[in-house]
């Protein structure tokens, strides 16, 4: 590869990652254009840790001689079980432990010794093989993203050349520099979707960060929290206690996103929900599948927790409609994207009201009128019920225990 070819898939690199591409389709155009200018490449991969809340990173494959099904994969912890003692046998594991940076093992000449994984390379016609190491500052560290792992094989006779060696020792930096910047941005959005919701991730992302800007919306407002949580708190050891907040919520938070609701905030045991839709109706409606499929997999948890000796629980969630203040409240150092209004107030306050009301569900007359009417006839009125804070009573509604059944 002359200085020309160099330069120019430099430039390449620089140009695509700034355009935002992803990782996989820097690394398969990398080593497209690797081939196209002479360097005699037959299989990569490219390895990068990240910040998730169930992935510890992901790495990305290219072959020459192949497209493949599947050029990447997610992976999970790496620090214990069968996936520690897997990464154990990877030479990336070495480099890392000894502070090295590369590793080139000479296939065609029998330097297969080390790794198991030098032999199998060598079976399938691979030649030569570099593995390289690119660390990250510690101040610019984020969760485990503190390299790039990288790893190069050719099948060409003799091996990589010395200028196929130096040209990616000058050119992988620069690639890896460019999945580094698509990383962060996917850091970035998993992040804010994970503590902010999906909705109000993007909207944060999109640069509505101003304290004091919001929006006037019609919202279905989804209020549910767990039943008798302060006393289950108090009587189970606080190695229970995060376990049985984690399956309560998932199941919450799974039955919500499922319909198209999305969660702003977790309140120990509370969850707050909103559903939007140019149709207040479909809104409604996509709330009350929501509020069916959590019937269902609460069923299903309670019968596995109990199966399990563990503690089980029920859930109480009220549902309302009106219109509320979304965007950025709190002071300039802190932040929260959230709805606020009175009929987030009335939606708590319905919660409740499911203790007093023997029910699993209240539904609010707003919520009730603005269904369609075939899911409209599905409810029965539970009575009317002051609402603290609420200027006058209000009739509340309840699934019919016939279709509820």
């Amino acid at each position: 590869m002359n200085e020309e070819s160099l330069n120019l898939l430099a430039d390449w690199i620089v140009q695509r990652g700034l355009a935002g591409d992803s990782e996989i389709d820097l690394l398969q155009g990398f080593c497209d254009r690797c081939v196209e200018a002479g360097l005699d490449l037959s299989r990569s991969v490219a390895i990068v840790d990240t910040l998730h809340p169930v992935y510890e990173g992901r790495a990305f494959f290219w072959r020459r001689d192949q497209l493949l099904e599947t050029p990447f994969v997610e992976y999970g912890p790496s620090n214990q079980g069968e996936g520690l003692e897997e990464w154990k046998k990877s030479p990336f594991y070495h480099l890392l432990q000894s502070g090295e940076n590369e590793m080139r093992r000479r296939l065609c000449d029998g330097e297969t010794e080390g790794f198991s994984v030098f032999s199998e390379l060598q079976q399938e016609g691979q030649t030569d093989y570099l593995a390289m190491v690119h660390r990250f500052s510690r101040d610019s560290v984020i969760g485990e993203l503190d390299c790039i792992l990288s790893r190069w094989t050719t099948a060409r006779a003799g091996g990589f050349s010395e200028e196929d060696i130096a040209a990616l020792r000058r050119l992988v930096p620069v690639l890896c520099l460019a999945i580094k910047s698509t990383s962060l941005a996917r850091i970035a959005q998993s992040l804010v979707e994970a503590y902010l919701g999906r909705d109000a991730g993007q909207r944060v992302l999109q640069g509505r960060i101003s304290r004091g800007i919001v929006e006037r919306i019609n919202a279905v407002i989804w209020f549910s929290d767990m039943q008798g949580y302060t006393a289950l708190s108090e009587r189970i050891d606080s190695d229970q206690l995060i376990p049985l907040l984690d399956d309560y919520a998932e199941i919450v938070i799974t039955a919500v996103q499922g319909a198209g609701g999305d969660v702003l905030k977790l309140m120990a045991d509370g969850i707050l929900a909103i559903f939007t839709a140019d149709d207040p109706a479909n809104a409604c409606v996509c709330a009350l599948q929501a509020e069916a499929d959590l019937r269902l997999r609460l069923e299903a948890l309670n019968r596995r927790r109990s199966a399990e000796n563990q503690p089980v629980t029920g859930i109480c969630l009220g549902l309302h409609i009106g219109d509320v203040f979304y965007g950025n409240i709190g002071s300039k150092d802190r932040l929260d994207f959230t709805v606020v209004g009175q009929a987030v107030n009335e939606a708590s306050r319905i919660e409740t009201m499911c203790r007093s009301a023997g029910r699993g569900t209240l539904f609010s007359s707003a919520f009730r009128d603005t269904l369609p009417d075939a899911e409209r006839a599905k409810l029965v009125s539970v009575g009317r019920y002051a609402l603290r804070g609420v200027g006058k009573a209000q009739e509340l509604f309840t699934l019919d225990p016939e279709i509820a059944g």
